[in-house]
């Protein structure tokens, strides 16, 4: 059985977080390493410090140092690793996801893709927009960003992480 089937990432949460970023599932690469978008092609580590959400451009080994920025990980499946159009729809844990931002309460989560977004929302990926939802005062602020994902070049926009960074940055 190779690693990647073995290993899932941690979670990366504590209470009061000022920001989540939320992912379907852990690349093939990145559970094998162990970090989160840990493939050379992802912009995810990149795309954080241009925006201006660190200080520096961290390496995906150091995944963990950003709880002491107020920023955690998660992803909807933990039982699951690949491409999303690979992920098995019944390892999808809305449920599971829910009661993690019930029992931590970060200020804010971002949907690290749209199809992440959809999956939440239990609606198609054409039918979310990029940049901050709409306000339900039960969720945290809630951005949806576009995949950093090598894979998903075509679709990439820096806008959606200035918005983020901007919201984050405000204090709000």
């Amino acid at each position: 059985m190779p690693v990647a089937a073995l290993y899932r990432l941690p979670d990366q949460l504590r209470p009061n977080l000022r920001l989540v970023f939320v992912g379907t599932a852990a690349s093939t690469r990145s559970a094998e390493l162990g970090h989160y978008y840990a493939h050379p092609g992802n912009r995810f580590w990149r795309a954080l410090h241009e925006s201006g959400i660190t200080p520096r451009r961290y390496q995906p080994s150091e995944f963990a140092a950003l709880i002491d920025l107020g920023i955690g990980f998660t992803d909807l499946s933990k039982s699951g690793a690949g491409m999303d159009h690979q992920i098995a729809p019944d390892t999808i844990d809305v449920s599971s996801f829910r009661a993690k931002i019930d029992s931590y309460r970060p200020k804010t989560i971002a949907f690290t893709s749209k199809k992440a977004a959809s999956l939440f929302y239990g609606r198609p990926s054409n039918e979310i927009s990029l940049g901050r939802q709409m306000r339900d005062a039960s969720l945290p602020e809630i951005f949806v960003l576009p995949s950093p994902s090598g894979a998903a070049s075509g679709h990439w926009t820096s806008a959606p992480w200035r918005e983020l960074a901007k919201w984050i940055g405000s204090d709000s």
